[in-house]
């Protein structure tokens, strides 16, 4: 059985079975605490990608990197992020969640700690590049974890709370992220935050289980979770990969219109994890240290975003609203409403400055919701091939965002093209889920897909 397949009724439990003691005794949370992992490896994975952008002004002085250089620098990691999700998402269907997610959360945290030891543009590079390609498996296995690990009516709020977790870790770390660079340099700063992520390595190996592996979990758990969609008895569907299988799915309109939206949504998350303290700096003439303070406004929106955009989605969903509106409403919201940054352009007020951007990053909170609708229509048995693929247009926009701005700022000497650039790929983002994606079902693939 694959792990998005409704399950038949299923048998047996292996361990977490001897644990029920009465069929009416009280439901565990066993899930939440798996959740827990989830949303501090996706903190980590997020402070490793991002950590970068807080040591930009005092690295590019260092290692003498000009604007346009920064945005190569900022724009490599997606290179290999983006050319390593169908890989990463095959790998994650043959090996499973536990031991995928582990070498991928170490390895990219060891190379995190390299990047202070860069020399110059090259070794910085290099680090950038493998940093990218070792983080490639984690949101496909965030996607299957929440599509095993709950029922269809919870997995909205999951989505949102490892997604809140992206932006919160950046919001309430980034004063002291700020400050230990201020106070031991962006060298000693990569160093620490690559070694919690490797400590962290080691926990998720020792915590991690699938269901049906799980001694926290009892039967009326994993009961609720197989009714509502989750599969608990371990059982998996191994789909062997087919070039054939990525044209057929983006043959279907669902998955092409919402990898063209999560482009657009990506493209607002990246200049924030990138070019936003650089943008405070030296467009808005902020203090270093006031930066530390003032970034965490916009990244607490962004946190709160997540958290609402998948409330109102479970809420809608219970109330008899249909899929398509439960799921789509809230991004194309999102999408819309992020499309505002653009009136920063517009204002000589650091106050009004910044309560903009913290509107358009909610906004952006709320279309991350999007990496939901990938359970809901991931043909069976291939969940990571289908969230590789969507995970890598949204992360041609890594590519394409940052070397845009730098190419941008290095010939005007301002950002204000470069928010107009995003407010436009946001708008396009939105059209496509209203024009593009038509109904949210179950992708099939038939045999004659196999001859594409």
């Amino acid at each position: 059985m694959n792990p998005i397949e409704t399950p038949r009724a299923p048998q047996t439990y292996g361990a977490a079975q001897t644990h029920a003691a009465a069929p009416a005794a009280a439901r565990t949370r066993a899930r939440f605490g798996i959740l827990a992992l989830l949303a501090i490896g996706t903190m980590i994975n997020y402070l490793d990608r991002s950590v970068a952008g807080i040591a930009a002004p005092g690295m590019s002085h260092d290692l003498g990197l000009t604007p346009a250089l920064m945005g190569v620098i900022f724009s490599a990691f997606s290179w290999t992020y983006t050319a390593a999700q169908i890989p990463g998402g095959v790998l994650l269907d043959r090996v499973g969640t536990r031991w995928t997610y582990f070498f991928a959360l170490t390895l990219w945290s060891l190379f995190t700690g390299l990047q202070g030891l860069a020399a110059g543009f090259v070794s910085l590079l290099i680090m950038r590049l493998l940093i990218g390609a070792a983080e490639a498996p984690c949101f496909p296995t965030n996607s299957r974890v929440v599509a095993v690990w709950f029922p269809q009516s919870e997995r909205a709020r999951a989505t949102g709370v490892y997604t809140f977790a992206e932006y919160v870790g950046l919001a309430f770390l980034s004063p002291l992220l700020f400050w230990l660079e201020q106070r031991y340099g962006w060298r000693a700063l990569f160093g620490m935050v690559g070694a919690v992520g490797v400590a962290f390595g080691v926990v998720w190996a020792l915590r991690f289980r699938e269901p049906h592996e799980s001694k926290a979990a009892n039967r009326a758990e994993l009961d609720h979770i197989a009714n509502g969609g989750g599969v608990v008895d371990g059982n998996r569907e191994t789909t062997r990969f087919r070039w054939a299988d990525i044209a057929a799915l983006l043959r279907r309109r669902s998955m092409l219109g919402i990898c063209i939206g999560q482009f657009a949504c990506n493209s607002t998350n990246v200049f924030f994890l990138t070019w936003f303290p650089t943008y405070l700096v030296t467009e808005r003439h902020m203090p270093w240290l006031k930066v530390g303070m003032v970034a965490v406004l916009p990244f607490i929106a962004a946190s709160v975003g997540t958290l609402s955009g998948g409330w109102i989605s479970d809420a809608m969903l219970r109330r008899g609203i249909s899929l398509n509106w439960s799921r789509k409403l809230p991004v194309i919201t999102g999408l819309l409403a992020a499309a505002s940054i653009a009136l920063a352009n517009y204002v000589d007020s650091t106050a009004a400055v910044i309560a903009i951007l913290c509107v358009a990053y909610f906004a952006q909170g709320m279309s991350a919701l999007a990496w939901m609708i990938v359970s809901d229509i991931a043909p069976k048995g291939l969940l990571g091939l289908s969230g590789g693929l969507f995970n890598l247009f949204a992360n041609a926009a890594g590519i394409v965002t940052p070397l845009v701005i730098g190419l941008i700022v290095n010939a005007t000497g301002s950002f204000v093209y470069a928010l107009a650039f995003i407010s436009a790929v946001t708008l396009v983002g939105a059209l496509s889920y209203v024009f593009v994606v038509g109904d949210l079902k179950r992708i099939v693939l038939t045999n004659a897909d196999a001859s594409i």
